[in-house]
């Protein structure tokens, strides 16, 4: 891990970002989208927070030129590996050409089953019994990329989707700083 870099992008609470910097991973810059809980925990981190405003969530969203602008600051930081800890935005291809093959995501299903926004909701709906938590490589097809870990989570017959998706991040915030650490090691 030594002389690795990591941007985190965040747009939220920032659990997953805490459970990252708690096992000691080396996070460059925190990258978020809105301003949120995130920057207060990079903060704490003393891990630099810094905010591209999503200008619009309408048509009229350059989604091309706001991810240019995510880049430029993930190079400013000298980054050399992406991880999007609940980031809300979905990104273009000059993520994925900046960083080719080094931008990872975490997904609350075992894919191919379930991509997208609402998959606990889907796989709650489709009455499986078992779900879980995919750790991937990102790729512009959302939610497509190789698979780097799984872990399944039972449904359970009172599951809503709320208790059901706590059980799934209590899974990813253990299963996905380890993936991270063995991928950039």
């Amino acid at each position: 891990m030594h002389g690795v870099a990591v941007g985190v992008l965040a747009s939220g609470s920032g659990t997953v970002l805490s459970a990252i910097l708690e096992e000691g991973i080396p996070v460059a810059v925190v990258v978020v989208d809105r301003p949120c809980g995130a920057t207060e925990i990079a903060a704490a981190a003393g891990v630099p927070a810094e905010l591209v405003q999503r200008p619009s969530f309408g048509p009229d969203f350059d989604r091309v030129a706001y991810t240019d602008d995510v880049v430029d600051v993930l190079r400013r930081y000298e980054v050399d590996t992406v991880v999007m800890a609940g980031w809300g935005t979905i990104n273009e291809k000059p993520l994925f050409d900046a960083f080719p093959g080094r931008v990872l995501n975490t997904h609350p299903a075992l894919l191919p089953a379930f991509p997208g926004w609402h998959s606990v909701e889907e796989a709650l709906a489709y009455g499986v019994k078992v779900t879980g938590c995919t750790v991937h490589i990102a790729t512009l097809d959302v939610d497509a990329g190789p698979i780097l870990a799984q872990e399944a989570v039972p449904v359970l017959p009172d599951d809503t989707a709320a208790t059901l998706h706590e059980r799934i991040k209590e899974v990813e915030r253990r299963l996905y700083p380890r993936t991270i650490k063995e991928f950039i090691s």
